[in-house]
């Protein structure tokens, strides 16, 4: 039997209309010791306190073992161990799942199988944990939205702590349908269920996925695919009057409008839209700004004084400017070191060339 978890994609790609089944079959005893080995091995371990040098041991044995339990379901995620890690641009600490080895193994797997699935599926504008795709170039499709399309107003919106809020059973009927296989779905509810152990006390868990954990990143993406990339494709964008462009990475998007109705048309909706699916609005980080080319003229002949308002995406800070020596409008950037997030800290500095352009 061809376990080659590529296989999937090809299926997805050439059946686009069938559901996937058999998802199972490719937790196989060769693709857990693939993944076993793609791990990083100096990550902080789980509450069971075995590492990876203790599972090299006797690898093959400990890998049969673990397939042997998912062939019959007996199988269970231990807890996640809660650690807290600084917030960017916070005094806050954000709170991180960490996964036993064993749980790791199973959730690197169970996320390619997913990735071949929904990557096919998921719109071109979302950027975060994909493959090929990175924060970079996220600021830089929607910096060049603004200078050359037609967009004057942005919604700058935030979801209230959104891993922890994602509701189960939603999540798992985004799931289904695109799978028809019982025992692959169950396999992840008992991950969304597994619960979390901090400072020796188990809580259970009845909504949200940690921070933390392997298949986390694409459980979000595919919540948020339904939830607001493809409301904003096939609602928002069809009902606007004018021009939209929407741009996401992970829970921090960004969506552009011509005209200030749609804006907050859009503004308004999202409150309800989020809230049909077990998520909130932060209301005193989302705002409707005026950022586009004519803002500073508009200002002017209203006799507003001040600079034009700016907003962050992403660790970067987006401004109206001017070329420096043709004076055309244009958009720079500048770091936010308050708000630069962990996701830009581990990239190079890129921005040199958008700087001067």
């Amino acid at each position: 039997m061809n376990n080659n978890i590529s296989n999937i994609g090809t299926f997805v790609s050439e059946h686009p209309e069938k559901k996937v089944q058999n998802l199972a079959r490719y937790l196989s005893e060769d693709n857990l010791k693939r993944a076993f080995f793609k791990l990083n091995k100096r990550k902080a371990i789980g509450i069971d306190g075995v590492t990876a040098n203790d599972y090299m041991r006797d690898l093959d044995a400990n890998i049969h073992n673990l397939y042997e339990r998912l062939v019959h379901m007996t199988y269970k995620p231990l807890p996640s161990r809660r650690v807290y890690i600084p917030k960017p641009g916070s005094n806050k600490k954000r709170p991180l799942g960490i996964p036993c080895l064993e749980d790791k193994i199973v959730q690197h797997v169970m996320a390619e199988i997913l990735n071949e699935i929904y990557e096919q599926m998921f719109i071109n504008e979302s950027y975060g944990f994909r493959p090929k795709r990175n924060c970079h170039q996220a600021v830089t499709y929607l910096r060049n939205m603004i200078v050359t399309r037609k967009v004057n107003y942005i919604v700058d919106a935030d979801i209230k702590g959104f891993f922890d809020n994602i509701d189960h059973e939603w999540m798992i009927k985004f799931l289904e349908y695109r799978i028809d296989d019982r025992r692959f779905i169950e396999l992840i509810n008992r991950f969304l269920k597994s619960g979390i152990i901090e400072n020796e006390m188990y809580y259970e868990t009845d909504k949200g996925t940690p921070q933390g954990g392997i298949i986390s990143p694409i459980l979000a993406n595919i919540y948020l695919h339904f939830v607001q990339d493809l409301w904003v494709e096939k609602i928002v964008k069809p009902k606007s009057r004018g021009e939209v462009y929407y741009v996401r990475y992970a829970d921090d998007s960004q969506i552009c409008f011509q005209y200030k109705d749609d804006a907050e048309r859009y503004y308004y909706s999202l409150i309800f839209r989020l809230n049909k699916f077990g998520l909130e609005v932060a209301e005193n980080k989302t705002r409707i700004i005026a950022f586009g080319r004519f803002t500073k003229s508009d200002m002017e002949k209203r006799g507003i004084k001040g600079k034009p308002n700016t907003f962050s995406f992403l660790g970067f800070t987006f401004y109206l400017s001017q070329t420096k020596f043709t004076h055309k409008f244009t958009v720079k950037l500048k770091t936010d070191g308050k708000k630069l997030s962990a996701k830009m800290r581990k990239a190079s500095v890129w921005l040199k060339h958008i700087r001067h352009h």
